[in-house]
C-alpha cells in the first residue's frame, strides 16, 4: 500500500485557511485527516497526527475485534445473549433506555452499538472481546497511535469521581455548566481512549479494502456504518442523492467527532476523520455539528477522483 500523495501547495494553503475559518466561526478547534481509498491515495492533513479523544468512535475498534473473533470461529454472531440493561452503562439510546432484560443476537447488539451508539451494547461486547484483544488487533492493523482504555461504564465512573457527583446525569450537568471549572481527564487524550485522525482514516481504509477482517465481516461493518441515524455531522455536508455517507460519531459534551467514508457514484471512496473541541461546554452544539460536515465537504471536494 503506497503512502498518500499530498495536494498541491496552493490548494492545501487555501484549504487550510477555509478549514480554520469554519472551525473559528463554530467556536471550536479541530483536527482533520482526509484521504482517498485506492491504489494511489491522495490526502489532506490538518493537524492530523495529534492525539485526539475518541469518545464513542472507539466503538468502531470494538466492532472490528468482535468480527475478527467471529472470523476465527471464537464467537457465533447469530447466537443469542440476554442483557439486563440496568447492570450496564447509562445512555440516551438503544438498550440503555430499557428497564427489562432483552434477548438478542451478538450481530444485532453490534448493529445497535454502531447505528445509535448504544452504550449498553458497547460495554457488553467490550466485556466479551476484552481490551487485550482489541489492542492486539489494532497493532496488527498498524494503528500504533490508537489505544482503547475502557468502555462507557469506566468513563462514567471516572467522570463522577472527578466532578464530585453521585450520578451520571449530575456529572454531565457539571461538564455542561458554563460556570463550572470542572477539569476532567476524559478531555485529555493521554488518559482516554484516543487515536490520531490519520490512524482513523487508516482504519477506514482497512475496512473498505477488506483488510480489517474477512470480506463478509468488512461488508457487515460498512453496512452498519451506512445505517447510522445521526446525520447532523458528516452527512450534513453531503445532502445529495446517491451519495453514501458511512460514519461513526463520538460525543462528550465539548468533544464532538465523526469518522466515516463518503462515496460518490463512479468515484473513489474518501475516508474522513474530523475531531473537534468546543470552547463552550453544552450538550447541544449544532453549529459545531454543521462545521464537521462543512469541513468534510470542502476537503472531499478537493480530493474527488474518478474510479478508473
Amino acid at each position: 500500500m503506497s503512502a498518500p500523495a499530498t495536494l498541491p501547495e496552493s490548494v492545501r494553503t487555501d484549504l487550510d485557511r477555509v478549514v480554520r475559518e469554519i472551525f473559528a466561526d463554530a467556536g471550536c478547534s479541530g483536527r482533520v485527516h482526509v484521504r482517498t481509498i485506492g491504489p494511489t491515495p491522495v490526502e489532506y492533513c490538518h493537524d492530523a497526527d495529534t492525539p485526539v479523544v475518541l469518545a464513542s468512535v472507539y466503538k468502531l475498534a470494538v466492532l472490528i475485534s468482535l468480527c475478527r473473533m467471529a472470523d476465527r470461529g471464537d464467537i457465533d454472531l447469530a447466537a443469542s445473549i440476554t442483557v439486563d440493561p440496568t447492570r450496564w452503562a447509562q445512555g440516551p439510546t438503544g438498550l440503555a433506555l430499557f428497564m427489562d432484560p432483552v434477548t438478542t443476537s451478538w450481530r444485532d447488539l453490534a448493529t445497535s452499538m454502531m447505528t445509535v451508539s448504544d452504550n449498553v451494547a458497547a460495554d457488553v461486547i467490550l466485556s466479551q472481546v476484552g481490551l487485550p484483544r482489541i489492542h492486539d488487533d489494532l497493532v496488527e492493523l498498524g494503528l500504533m497511535n490508537t489505544r482503547i482504555v475502557g468502555g462507557v461504564a469506566e468513563l462514567h465512573e471516572r467522570l463522577q469521581r472527578e466532578t464530585g457527583t453521585s450520578t451520571v446525569a449530575e456529572a454531565f450537568a457539571a461538564l455542561a455548566d458554563p460556570d463550572s471549572d470542572a477539569s476532567v481527564s476524559a478531555y485529555d487524550a493521554a488518559y482516554s481512549s484516543s487515536a490520531t485522525p490519520r490512524d482513523c482514516t487508516t482504519l477506514l481504509d482497512a475496512i473498505w479494502t477488506d483488510r480489517a477482517a474477512s470480506a463478509p465481516s468488512c461488508e457487515f461493518i460498512r453496512q452498519t456504518m451506512r445505517k447510522q441515524v445521526c446525520t447532523s455531522r458528516l452527512a450534513s455536508g453531503f445532502p445529495f442523492r446517491r451519495v453514501s455517507v458511512a460514519g461513526k460519531t463520538g460525543t462528550l459534551v465539548a468533544v464532538r467527532n465523526e469518522v466515516g467514508v463518503i462515496e460518490f457514484p463512479g468515484e473513489l471512496p474518501v475516508a474522513v476523520a474530523v475531531f473537534t473541541t468546543s470552547a463552550r461546554s453544552e450538550m447541544a452544539l449544532p453549529e459545531v455539528d454543521r462545521a464537521i460536515g462543512e469541513v468534510a465537504r470542502v476537503a472531499v471536494t478537493e480530493l474527488r477522483t474518478p474510479d478508473d
